[in-house]
């Protein structure tokens, strides 16, 4: 293709365009251009709205567009071969972002701008849900030209030249550099699948679950003439439950009794605890014991306690690996801000701020009391 040819082409693309720019959301459908007997397909099977060929050579141009899913126009400009019809080049693709859709006064916004900014106003909660309908949108569009305008006739009242909002533009301005700089923090400190794997076998025991199920017996019952039941009396009544549930008795049957006679409760399905979820007394007795055997964990005035070990297990380490990243990235992390403060020449003055770890002391003044820190 010589240079004239080449041209001509490329100003016709600029046309195109602009054509399909203009009447991607009005046009109606259009004939597939045939040049000949030559029948031509657009790249992305749209509407064609023009089409011209170089009369000296072998390819030729077009515009098309078509609607996408998300409310959306994807308009493109294409070159394709005369001969086999094919589509070769996208000259200008374009989804309708960078049209003008909203202005006040002498602001023009995109469709682009529009769209994340106004998330950033007002978040539209989930992403993998369609976008807003046409009422939805004409509402964040009214709220955002409103944002716009207070905006503007604040600067034209001088307002934002004021101390106090010049401090919170400093604070706000401040808030978002620290917010992009922790964010980008995390993402170097995301853990390797290597990392993760070597913190899994390094550390099986934090790993390990245990099923149990309880057993309670009630030493004092609501509304009863009775009195409480001794420790003796209540383990004597819990050892007549595990004999019947040795012996076969469902454990439907032993919960339902229980539940009527209102003298415990006796959990019907075992209940699954990993390791650090358990009151410190409960975990020591449930990791220790045996897988089918009994033991009593706590006697209160209340209510005698015992659990019986089901089964003992270990995670996997895919049922573990987000919790063990975000260990990781929290130890990382903690090491990256260490080295950062120690090399921002951070210093604070501790007869205002007080020591690091100094516990507030109490002291008593006209009858009330004030919590002062101790100083250097």
């Amino acid at each position: 293709m010589n240079l004239n040819n080449l041209t001509r082409l490329m100003a016709v693309a600029t046309l195109l365009g602009l054509f399909c720019s203009s009447t991607a959301h009005r046009a109606t459908a259009q004939a597939t251009p045939e040049a000949g007997n030559l029948l031509v397909h657009s790249k992305f099977s749209g509407q064609i709205f023009g089409f011209d060929i170089d009369q000296n050579g072998t390819e030729g141009i077009l515009c098309e567009s078509q609607t996408l899913n998300n409310g959306n126009v994807l308009a493109a400009v294409e070159t394709f071969d005369q001969m086999r019809s094919q589509p070769l080049r996208l000259l200008k693709p374009s989804s309708g972002a960078g049209r003008i859709v909203l202005k006040v006064g002498n602001v023009q916004v995109t469709q682009a701008d529009f769209e994340s900014r106004i998330n950033d106003i007002e978040p539209q909660g989930d992403a993998d849900k369609e976008g807003p309908s046409d009422k939805d949108r004409h509402k964040l569009g009214d709220d955002y030209a409103s944002v716009l305008m207070l905006s503007q006739q604040a600067v034209a009242s001088h307002l934002d030249s004021s101390i106090e909002v010049s401090r919170q533009l400093a604070v706000a301005r401040l808030q978002v550099l620290s917010d992009v700089e922790f964010a980008s923090l995390m993402r170097q400190a995301q853990p390797t699948t290597e990392e993760v794997g070597k913190y899994y076998a390094a550390h099986f025991s934090d790993y390990d679950q245990v099923q149990i199920r309880r057993l309670f017996i009630w030493k004092q019952k609501e509304n009863s003439k009775d009195g409480a039941l001794s420790s003796q009396a209540a383990r004597e009544r819990a050892d007549t439950i595990r004999q019947a549930y040795a012996a076969g008795t469902s454990e439907r049957k032993l919960a339902e009794d229980l539940i009527k006679s209102g003298d415990g409760m006796f959990d019907l399905e075992p209940l699954s605890f990993p390791r650090g979820e358990l009151s410190p007394q409960m975990e020591k007795v449930a990791f220790t014991l045996k897988e089918g055997k009994w033991s009593e964990v706590q006697d209160t005035p209340a209510a005698l306690l015992l659990i019986q070990l089901v089964k003992r297990s270990r995670q996997q380490l895919g049922a573990v690996t987000l919790i063990i990243e975000k260990e990781l990235q929290g130890q990382k992390m903690q090491v990256m801000l260490d080295d950062l403060k120690k090399n921002a020449g951070i210093w604070m003055d501790e007869q205002y701020f007080g020591t690091a770890g100094a516990k507030p002391q109490k002291s008593t003044n006209g009858g009330k009391q004030h919590e002062s820190r101790s100083q250097k």
